[in-house]
């Protein structure tokens, strides 16, 4: 049986923790987007560190028997989207998460907080 939401955010965020990722913030978007139920923003300091993090989550995402519905990024390792359907994680090198600013432009979303 595949992870719910909730499990699935939580898998993601603590792939990302594991991997030392930098800033972690998790957003719910139930109440205000079709396109996913939250989205985790996240950040690496080199390309190394972008394409650890995000090949963690996905192997979390994947041993918890969810489909991974794409992955973007993964080459240049500046701004890699995973989307795993309810749950759609960016992982950025630190220079390019201040430029885009998700945080900023979805700032209507609740943020998530973990134990």
């Amino acid at each position: 049986m595949a992870l719910n939401s909730e499990q699935l955010l939580q898998a993601a965020v603590e792939a990302a923790e594991d991997k030392k990722a930098g800033n972690v913030v998790a957003l719910n978007l139930k109440e205000i987007s079709l396109v996913a139920d939250y989205f985790v923003i996240c950040h690496g300091n080199s390309d190394t560190q972008v394409q650890a993090i995000a090949t963690e989550i996905r192997k979390r995402a994947q041993e918890g028997g969810v489909t991974i519905r794409g992955i973007e990024g993964m080459d240049t390792a500046r701004w890699v989207l995973i989307d795993l359907g309810d749950v759609v994680v960016h992982v950025f090198h630190r220079d390019e998460r201040d430029y885009y600013s998700l945080e900023r432009l979805w700032s209507d979303a609740k943020v998530v907080e973990f134990a």
